[in-house]
This record gives structure tokens, C-alpha cells and sequence, in this order.
């Protein structure tokens, strides 16, 4: 396990939204939230589930973005994905935890350490912090996010459910 874990705006909303928030802290005992991403979300406003939630859960501990290297900006992404993907370049062996595609492959290309929301979930029952991962994931569809029902049945599969 990684000692950190850095996360983008998407995931934290779809967690909270869900109620399954608590599954961040699977991926690391320390999840960073990049100011910009807490901008993101805050501006949802305070009556926003996950604007509370960022203000009620400590251990969501925000933290200011390093400078964004040229070979980040030049994917042209988001200031939240960014921010992400430049804390985790300059803290080595930290986890990166995004959803979108772009800042995915950003990620890979950068070698660095990644997983999303989908992954969360399967660790989650693969700890048995779950009883089942499918509940989970169509949960989070139903909240809007988008999870191919290929992925989500191939990401299934691995994990023997």
C-alpha cells in the first residue's frame, strides 16, 4: 500500500454522493486533495454532499499543488487533473486517483502510480470491506457515473465475481 494518495474531484463525488467515501481511505492511510480539486468541489456549494463531506472528513487533507511540469500542461487538462498528476510526479510512489480517460493516460505515460474509482470498489471487496462489488458499481452508475457494462463485467471477472 502506498503510504499517500492524491484524488481528483470525480471520484470524491461519486463516493460521497453514494455514500461509499470511506473507500478512498482503502487506497492509502494519507488522501491529499490538490487545492484546485477543492475548489472544484466547494463550488458546488455547502449544501452539496461532497462539499460537506470534503468539510467533515479530516482525513481528506488538502495541499497545495507543486508547479505543473510542460509535459502535464501539454496534455491541456483539467486544473484538477493536473494539480493530481503534479503532486504525484513530485512525490514518488504516490497514488494517483482519477477517472478521466485523458489524465489516465497522462498518468501511464508518466509511469505513475494510478487507480479509479472502479478499482477502489474492487479492492474494496477484494478486502471484504464489501460483500459484493456489483451493488456497488451500479450504485455509482445510477449516481451518473459512466462505467461501460463491458468494463464493469470484465473488471468483475477478475476479481471471480
Amino acid at each position: 500500500m502506498s503510504e499517500t494518495a492524491v484524488v481528483n474531484a470525480s471520484p470524491v463525488i461519486y463516493l460521497a454522493r453514494t455514500g461509499y467515501l470511506h473507500l478512498l481511505q482503502l487506497a492509502a492511510p494519507e488522501v491529499l486533495i490538490p487545492k484546485a480539486v477543492a475548489a472544484e468541489i466547494e463550488a458546488r456549494g455547502s449544501t452539496d454532499p461532497t462539499a460537506r463531506a470534503l468539510a467533515e472528513n479530516l482525513w481528506l487533507r488538502q495541499v497545495e499543488a507543486p508547479h505543473i511540469p510542460e509535459e502535464i500542461l501539454a496534455w491541456d487538462l483539467g486544473p484538477g487533473e493536473s494539480a493530481v498528476l503534479g503532486w504525484a510526479l513530485a512525490h514518488p510512489g504516490c497514488l494517483a486517483i482519477i477517472d478521466d480517460l485523458e489524465g489516465r493516460r497522462c498518468a501511464e505515460t508518466l509511469g505513475l502510480r494510478l487507480r479509479g474509482t472502479l478499482g477502489l470498489v474492487l479492492r474494496a471487496r477484494q478486502k471484504n470491506v464489501i460483500a459484493a462489488a456489483r451493488p456497488v458499481l451500479e450504485t455509482l452508475r445510477a449516481a451518473g457515473m459512466y462505467l461501460s457494462p463491458q468494463i464493469v463485467d470484465r473488471a468483475l471477472a477478475e476479481i471471480g465475481e
